[in-house]
């Protein structure tokens, strides 16, 4: 592969939304620019993960229009449904995929459009030079379940950014902050259940995140907060932007991320970054991420856990105060996206004298 041709990274849809994978994209490919790499972006269909006919041919004359010897990143948001074009272009192309979840583990997908993605995405790997993932975590579940030899695998974590520490509220009824589009993998449902039985205790939440990503769980996730009698307390936000998002980490007392699975979880070493104090859900990488003095975890889809974990930290000043301790104590090993992109450009190494 030729180290000094661009690099192109195939991204589906756009790639300002914020969303951790799109985030990821952003800040791996800005670090690469300023070290001096040239970096192309192709933006494909918006229409992945659930691409249209037009957006697969769209796709596979994206892939034959590159020259040969091209280092090519794909976002596994489509690579896992480019099976056949990357099969067809793998001889030579050096693809990498950038997988920051496996598709199949996307929550509320039916059974067989589980197995149709899991299939794919294990044939499309197949064709990859390399496959870069978030977290040792998805690198396991490549290897076990999708047949990714460990030798094809590059785990460059996400880098965090240094933040100012949260004030907190101030005020006798904690703010708790969720920062998550709102979709059926991240837990909303198992949150409100669990402080719909909290009411006596003092507490506010901001839900920060996409209401639109997933009509269906959004609706419904309001109309829960609106019967159950949480609308004075519980505020959806939207999507915000950086400077909006910034004065609600700073005005936090807890972040809170009910999720039912996570490839990474960036949210969570930002909030590391504030010294907020954490409550989430033991799956993927997280309990990596979380150190014991900085969070209560609890098993995903367990409401009366979250709620057990929640009423502790909202009981107990002294304990919240120890996970704040925790948290900024942790400050020192959060990982910078410099490092990161050196990390990513290792890998682009690797492809080019390969």
């Amino acid at each position: 592969m030729s180290a000094s041709g661009p690099l192109r990274f195939l991204i589906p849809g756009d790639p300002s939304i914020p969303t951790g994978g799109y985030r990821y994209d952003r800040r791996i490919i800005d670090g690469l620019i300023h070290a001096g790499r040239w970096v192309k972006i192709e933006r494909l269909d918006d229409s992945f993960p659930r691409p249209t006919v037009a957006a697969l041919v769209e796709a596979e004359r994206c892939f034959a229009g590159l020259p040969d010897g091209t280092s090519v990143v794909v976002d596994g948001l489509a690579f896992g449904l480019l099976g056949e074009s990357a099969a067809r272009h793998r001889g030579r192309l050096g693809l990498i995929a950038l997988v920051h979840h496996p598709l199949a583990l996307e929550t509320g997908l039916d059974p067989t459009r589980v197995e149709a993605l899991r299939i794919g995405e294990t044939a499309a790997l197949a064709s990859a030079r390399l496959v870069v993932v978030t977290s040792d975590a998805t690198a396991d579940l490549l290897a076990g379940d999708y047949g990714v030899s460990r030798t094809r695998i590059r785990v460059v974590e996400p880098g965090t950014d240094v933040a100012p520490l949260a004030v907190g509220s101030g005020a006798s009824a904690p703010n708790l902050l969720c920062v998550a589009a709102i979709t059926p993998r991240k837990g909303h449902d198992i949150l409100l259940q669990a402080l719909a039985s909290l009411t006596e205790r003092s507490w506010r939440l901001d839900c920060v995140g996409s209401l639109t990503r997933c009509p269906a769980t959004s609706a419904a996730v309001q109309r829960f907060s609106d019967q159950s009698g949480l609308s004075e307390r519980v505020r959806f936000t939207g999507e915000v932007d950086e400077s909006q998002l910034a004065a609600l980490y700073h005005r936090a007392d807890l972040f809170v991320l009910p999720t039912r699975f996570e490839g990474y979880g960036m949210v969570l070493t930002e909030a590391l970054a504030r010294g907020l104090p954490i409550v989430s859900t033991r799956t993927g990488p997280i309990p990596s991420l979380v150190p014991r003095d900085a969070g209560l975890l609890v098993e995903p889809d367990d409401p009366a856990a979250l709620r057990a974990a929640l009423a502790r930290v909202l009981d107990d000043s002294g304990l919240r105060a120890g996970l704040v301790a925790g948290a900024r104590s942790a400050l020192p090993r959060l990982r910078s996206w410099d490092a990161a992109s050196t990390d990513f450009m290792d890998v682009l190494d690797e492809v080019c004298n390969g």
